[in-house]
């Protein structure tokens, strides 16, 4: 029991966490009442709109919870992939090549500061209200993040590596894929889980835009409605999808960067 304990302390106390939590919401709401139920329902309510939704409820947004993540995820996952397949190449070029990065990098300064939520207007305007333009605005959310951790993993990889590299006469592309890009993996994999990450904070912006279907749109006729029980169900469907898919890039990462931490 001991050496369960001990190999498992820090799993354990994050439970410990988990578990605090819910007990002080429910004494809050279920117990004392001293917060209304239309303000923060108790756990149980959560717990009910959660099975609800997710056994074919679907009011009050007309889909079940399974319609609205798979309409969030080919979203999400769609503008990440984009902004990925981009930023990343982008990312690396500026920070490999100074001719490119002289070209490329004043006009991505001008965009860095920009939200990814300044873009909808344009979005409308170029795209239309469907899908692509969604598809657009998480681009953005996570082209930044993924394009300046590429840039910067480049920009660290040691020059006594290329010198050496050099000395035995590798070529310029093989000082890129065999010494460069290896060497800046772990920034790079920081960068796809923080494009990650903002991906799905622009998830619910992105649905603002005459969406019929989604996470995003389930809070926000929740919201309308008065429904802070399915409000709360989405945001945390949100947020586990979301750890999800952050465990899955660090299973990744853990697997193909050497010496990176074993989970």
């Amino acid at each position: 029991m001991k050496q369960f304990l001990q190999k498992h302390k820090y799993k354990l106390i994050s439970v410990c966490s988990f578990l605090f939590v819910l007990l002080v919401w429910e004494l809050v709401t279920d117990v004392f009442h001293a917060i209304s139920p239309l303000m923060l329902p108790s756990p149980a309510k959560i717990l009910e709109t959660f099975i609800y939704k997710l056994s074919g409820g679907t009011n009050p947004d007309g889909a079940t919870l399974f319609e609205n993540i798979w309409a969030s995820l080919k979203i999400a996952l769609g503008g990440y992939v984009v902004g990925v397949l981009i930023g990343v190449p982008l990312g690396v070029g500026m920070a490999w090549s100074r001719r490119f990065e002289l070209f490329a990098k004043p006009l991505f300064n001008i965009i860095r500061p920009l939200p990814a939520l300044a873009w909808i207007p344009l979005m409308i305007l170029w795209l239309g209200i469907g899908y692509r333009s969604k598809i657009g605005i998480i681009f953005f959310a996570a082209f930044i993040s993924a394009t300046v951790n590429s840039y910067t993993g480049i920009r660290r990889t040691s020059q006594v590596h290329l010198w050496v590299g050099k000395t035995f006469g590798a070529a310029n592309r093989q000082l890129l894929f065999k010494v460069a890009i290896p060497t800046a993996l772990p920034m790079i994999f920081t960068g796809l889980r923080l494009a990650l990450g903002s991906a799905w904070v622009a998830l619910v912006a992105a649905e603002l835009l005459a969406a019929t279907r989604g996470l995003g749109f389930m809070i926000q006729m929740a919201r309308m409605l008065g429904r802070p029980d399915v409000i709360i169900v989405g945001m945390l469907t949100i947020g586990f999808i979301g750890l999800l898919l952050n465990t899955v890039l660090e299973k990744l990462q853990n697997k193909f960067v050497k010496g990176a931490k074993k989970g």
